[in-house]
């Protein structure tokens, strides 16, 4: 049996990868394949179904169970869709498939974070950060073999399909035992949490870091072709510049950032979001336009992996459960802001919409630093 720190830690950063690829292969195939845009929208809201009810359950059941079972369970799930996505044109078959899509990244996404809290005592900022370096790196790498390479979008779903089956045989030969075991009940646990002031101010930073990362990501082009005269290509070039912001600075914030100043850290990143999109999008700086564009990113880049780290650490005992909950808010995040987006955009202009990133930024803050003492690891650690 695998028990091997390094062999787990480089198994959760795998999963990760396809996290990445599961969400953005709607995005980057769906003029392959031929959808619509009302059945990019149903399937985009099928999967994140599949992805809010299997983040919370994997979550709260790593608490009891062992985590490589569950990540095993998620594995064959998301092998078996990968293999059989839009294998019939029948869109029906294939919405069941996207919420199989959606609920094997969730299980990812709601396990490989609480393990790595589970064998890593040290730098568990870092490693998280890591971790979800990843899922951008899996978002970078399906968008660059899909578009810009051309490749035959049904041969890339298939070695993803291949490639998480190898994840299949490495979760069924680990071992790690679950540390804590709580006796209370699932209903139980996430009654308690859903009651605590840290659990509420963290889902709702989530909401606001998710909404500002996805809503940057989909509207950058747009904004810079429209009011700063960039063209396709260096419009292009420069959303690959900002995902580089946030690759980077997952790596470089993780390793700088320590266990018993992460609130801080939070709060930080929100107050710097408040001005580097503010100038970002209100102000031209014209060449170093690209320049700030990558520190915007790495604004971004750690608000997620460190609001978990620190729900993680503040509910030790229950950090399946807690990190399920917070990221519940994941897609209601990625999809809230970019609604109220829209909505903006139709009932004054796209101009206006753009305040919402520093005034999102504004309220991660000003929530932060209203509830700091609730957040303080001192006393728990």
């Amino acid at each position: 049996m695998i028990r091997n720190k390094a062999s787990l830690t480089g198994a959760s950063f795998a999963s990760m990868l396809f996290v990445g690829i599961g969400s953005t292969i709607i995005g980057a195939a769906d003029r392959n394949i031929g959808l619509t845009p009302y059945q990019i929208g149903i399937l985009m809201a099928v999967e994140n179904l599949g992805f809010m009810l299997a983040v919370i359950l994997t979550g709260a059941l790593s608490d009891v169970y062992e985590k490589p079972k569950i990540l095993l369970f998620g594995s064959l799930i998301l092998a078996a869709a990968f293999y059989t996505f839009y294998i019939s044109g029948i869109f029906s078959v294939n919405l069941i498939i996207m919420f199989f899509i959606g609920a094997g990244i969730g299980s990812y996404e709601g396990v490989t974070d609480a393990m790595l809290l589970d064998i890593h005592s040290k730098k568990e900022g870092l490693y998280i950060n890591v971790n979800h370096f990843f899922v951008t790196f899996g978002s970078l790498i399906i968008t660059l073999y899909l578009i810009f390479l051309q490749m035959n979008w049904r041969r890339a779903v298939t070695q993803s399909g291949i490639a998480v089956s190898l994840l299949v045989v490495l979760f069924l030969l680990s071992k790690l035992e679950t540390k804590n075991n709580p006796q209370e009940k699932l209903t139980e646990r996430i009654k308690f949490l859903a009651g605590e002031r840290a659990i509420g101010v963290l889902f709702f930073a989530t909401i606001c870091a998710v909404g500002m990362e996805l809503g940057s990501v989909s509207i950058m082009t747009t904004y810079l072709m429209e009011f700063r005269g960039f063209n396709q290509i260096t419009s292009k070039i420069a959303l690959l510049i900002f995902h580089s912001g946030i690759a980077s600075g997952r790596l470089l914030i993780g390793y700088f950032s320590k266990k018993h100043h992460i609130s801080s850290f939070i709060a930080l990143l929100f107050g710097s979001g408040i001005l580097f999109l503010g100038v970002l999008f209100f102000t031209d700086i014209g060449q170093y336009t690209y320049i700030l564009i990558f520190f915007s990113g790495m604004t971004i880049s750690s608000l997620l992996p460190l609001i978990i780290t620190l729900a993680g650490l503040l509910y030790k005992k229950h950090s399946g459960t807690a990190l399920g909950i917070i990221k519940f808010a994941i897609p209601i995040g990625g999809s809230l802001i970019p609604f109220l987006l829209s909505m903006v955009t139709r009932l004054v202009s796209f101009k206006a919409s753009l305040a919402l990133f520093p005034f999102v930024a504004l309220a991660g803050f000003s929530v932060l630093m209203l509830n700091m003492r609730h957040l303080k690891l001192t006393d728990r650690i």
